[in-house]
């Protein structure tokens, strides 16, 4: 991707170790809440929560932290916590003894804890270092409903549908652009014996994408947020237009999602087993690295209403947030404020594949052909959305969507009891 730096002197490797529960493991969520408690004397020392848990993830974190302490003469102490997990759990963990800097996601899911007054205001940061440096709506995506920031964001992992170069090019595939196109491509593939689409969902949300992805096309971009809102009915012919579409899909899916796990999913594309994945960036780290990541390439979901288009783009944004009350404030801001500069941006996504970096005047000129097209997508972005789970409340995503989208694939024909029973549920959480 891009040209790696010489890393940072060690501090940041020892910081990574120090926290984490030994080497090579994961901080388990029971001490979640705990995490640097004891410690606001100490004016030299910030904490962070990581839920960048893949080794890549963590080697990058660690290589950003560490060249800020080198400048700053500051500990950083990492705590690593698996992804799902923190997701799950960061409400509470947020209304403990948090750590002081969190890593999260843009969008809805960090105004939810803005409104509730669980992280901190650091418009100061951005004012002190961030002019210029995002577009406008990076920036909105890191504001919540008072006007102040809650974020400072340092990388994104848009997703796309993705396939191997030379697979398209051995068999004459073209990429499609419409619908019409999309469907015929499937079914071409499957008659040569591919499996058009790969489908892992048995870990429930990576079902959201497909749902996000077609109510985009279908409903347009504006719609789609408010309905994640809970502005719109869920049972009404436009969201059963969506489950519609998608039913006509499942054919070209690979049989079972819900028996296989997104990691398989993506291997069988490696394999060559399927023709293309809806998925996020991420995808990069099932594909070794060499020639076989250098054959992965993608497009973006193609159009189905000529009047909405396909410029809309889910560019999932991770950042870093304050907890409410840190027990260094200073030392807290000093940090975001490095980890959202261009060369820790730069520094950072060398290392992890899946990461874009969203600073402006970020160098593209190490970019894989893969980093330039989805740069470029993002670019061109009419709107940017983050993901279900990001753009609704998070008892709604895993509390209502997941087993709704789950007993969708399940029972596909059965439309209409479905969107009322996301309806009346939607009602007791949103309250409308």
């Amino acid at each position: 991707m891009h040209h790696r730096p010489p890393g940072p002197p060690g501090p940041a490797r020892r910081s990574l170790l120090r926290g984490m529960a030994g080497a090579g493991a994961l901080l388990a969520l029971p001490g979640l809440g705990g995490c640097g408690a004891g410690r606001r004397t100490d004016p030299d020392l910030v904490t962070m929560a990581s839920n960048r848990a893949n080794p890549a993830q963590r080697e990058a974190v660690a290589e950003s932290v560490g060249l800020f302490e080198a400048a700053s003469g500051r500990t950083v102490e990492i705590n690593t916590f698996d992804s799902t997990s923190f997701q799950e759990s960061l409400n509470n963990y947020l209304q403990g003894t948090p750590d002081d800097v969190i890593a999260w996601f843009a969008g809805y899911r960090m105004r939810f804890f803005a409104e509730r007054g669980l992280i901190s205001d650091v418009t100061p940061v951005w004012e002190r270092h961030f002019q210029g440096a995002f577009t406008d709506q990076v920036r909105s995506l890191c504001t919540a409903d008072d006007g102040r920031q809650y974020m400072v964001p340092d990388s994104t992992a848009p997703w796309a549908v993705f396939y191997r170069r030379s697979l398209f090019e051995e068999r004459g595939y073209e990429v499609p652009a419409t619908r019409e196109e999309f469907v015929e491509l499937c079914e071409r593939m499957r008659a040569d014996g591919l499996e058009p689409l790969a489908s892992g969902i048995r870990e429930g949300w990576p079902a959201m994408g497909m749902f996000d992805h077609l109510n985009l096309r279908i409903n347009g971009p504006e719609y789609h947020l408010e309905l994640l809102n809970g502005d719109h009915s869920w049972d009404t012919p436009e969201v059963r237009s969506v489950f519609g579409a998608w039913a006509e899909l499942l054919p070209h899916h690979q049989p079972d999602p819900l028996g296989r796990g997104i990691n398989e999913a993506q291997t069988a594309l490696v394999r060559r087993e399927a023709g293309m994945m809806l998925c996020g960036l991420f995808i990069t780290h099932v594909f070794p690295e060499g020639e076989d990541r250098e054959d992965l390439d993608c497009f973006p979901f193609p159009e189905f209403d000529p009047e909405i288009g396909a410029d809309a783009v889910e560019a999932p944004i991770d950042g870093f947030m304050v907890s409410g009350d840190p027990r260094n404030a200073e030392g807290s801001h000093e940090l975001l404020g490095h980890l959202g500069s261009l060369e820790a941006q730069e520094l950072y996504t060398a290392i992890d594949p899946q990461a874009l970096p969203i600073h402006q005047d970020a160098d593209t000129s190490g970019f894989t052909g893969l980093d330039a097209r989805v740069s470029d997508m993002i670019n061109a972005a009419g709107a940017l959305t983050q993901y279900m789970d990001r753009d609704t409340r998070p008892d709604f995503a895993s509390v209502v969507m997941i087993p709704a989208l789950q007993r969708f694939l399940r029972q596909p024909d059965d439309l209409a009891d479905l969107t009322a029973s996301i309806q009346r549920q939607k009602v007791s959480i949103f309250g409308r």
